[in-house]
This record gives structure tokens, C-alpha cells and sequence, in this order.
């Protein structure tokens, strides 16, 4: 997983991220997504709360501009605005998605350990009529909070897989970042 934090260019300052601090950061992540899993409400309500939950805890920018590839450098600062916030809710709701399968089950925090200059938080998902698994995040606060810029769920690299996904939507788009930004709007 050390491999992970290569593929996401983190910038700024370190602000000596603890062990125990993304730990919390985790407990509070997980807290709010059972929360919302567990919440009764309807699918569209459920994706406009994981969308905050991403917003809250989520480094968006950075996750977003590792997604977008080498086109980021081609992107104007607005092109790039634009596709953040649309990938925002891209992936709010494909992983929306995913956590609806955690309805009556749950995440657990399990620890964490510091690696370099980032924090491996794991975290077991429980539910109802499977075999446990684990979801890892990974923590960083190089942007001036603590937030996480990775997430595996059951070994699947969440960056790796959203760059391959997003790629393949940019070539069909001709390499036209705003039709890209427009798919994103829907996609999901």
C-alpha cells in the first residue's frame, strides 16, 4: 500500500499528522456512513449525505486531479474547479452505491499505523450475510487538514481504479475535459 501514496501528489507543509488523529478522523468518518446507511432514508437522500460525508472527510481536490492524470496539467484552473465539483458527486454516488450494500451491517475502525508521510487506517465492514472484509483509508493532512486521499475496499486501490475509469470516460470525450465534466454530472 506504500505504492498507493506515490500516485497522488501531495503538496504543502507537513503538519505532523498523528497516529491517533486519523484514527479519529476514521471514527468519525465511519460513524457518519452508518449513520447514513442505517438512517432509513430514501437512495437520493442517502447520496446527498455521502456526498457531504466525501466532502467532510475526503481530500476532493487532490483525489480529483489524481483521477483526472496527466490532463490536469492541461486543465485551466476553472476547467478544474468545475470537473472537481462534478467528480464530487461522480463519486458520491458510485460509492453511494457501494456503502447502500452496508444497510444493517457496519464499519469498524481496527487501527492504524503511520507510513511515511501519510497514516493506513483499517477498518472492517460487517454485513449481514457475508464474510467480513476489510476497507483501508488512507490519511494525510499535506493539505492543511486531516483528510483521507485513498480508500480500499477489499484490496480494490479506489485512485488507481477512479484514474483507469476516468481516463477511459476522457477518451471517449475526445479529450475534451468539460464533455468529461458534463458526463460526471450523471455518471455514477
Amino acid at each position: 500500500m506504500a505504492i498507493a501514496a506515490g500516485l497522488v501528489p501531495l503538496a504543502g507543509p507537513a503538519l505532523a499528522l498523528t497516529t491517533a488523529q486519523a484514527e479519529a478522523l476514521i471514527d468519525n468518518l465511519v460513524a457518519d456512513i452508518n449513520a447514513v446507511i442505517n438512517s432509513g432514508k430514501n437512495e437520493a437522500a442517502m447520496y446527498v449525505e455521502f456526498e457531504r460525508i466525501f466532502q467532510t472527510y475526503a481530500d476532493v481536490p487532490i483525489i480529483a486531479q489524481s483521477a483526472l492524470g496527466i490532463a490536469a496539467r492541461s486543465a485551466s484552473a476553472a476547467q478544474m474547479r468545475a470537473f472537481t465539483v462534478a467528480f464530487q458527486g461522480y463519486i458520491s454516488r458510485k460509492y453511494g452505491k457501494r456503502f447502500r450494500e452496508f444497510i444493517g451491517g457496519r464499519l469498524e475502525v481496527k487501527g492504524a499505523k503511520a507510513i511515511k508521510s501519510f497514516h493506513e487506517v483499517k477498518t472492517t465492514a460487517y454485513l449481514q450475510g457475508e464474510a467480513p472484509f476489510e476497507v483501508t483509508f488512507l490519511v494525510s493532512d499535506k493539505s492543511g487538514r486531516d483528510l483521507f486521499f485513498n480508500m480500499f475496499i477489499e484490496g480494490v486501490n479506489m485512485l488507481a481504479s477512479e484514474r483507469t475509469e476516468i481516463g477511459a470516460m476522457l477518451d471517449r470525450n475526445h479529450g475534451d475535459i468539460d464533455a468529461l465534466t458534463r458526463d460526471l454530472r450523471t455518471a455514477g
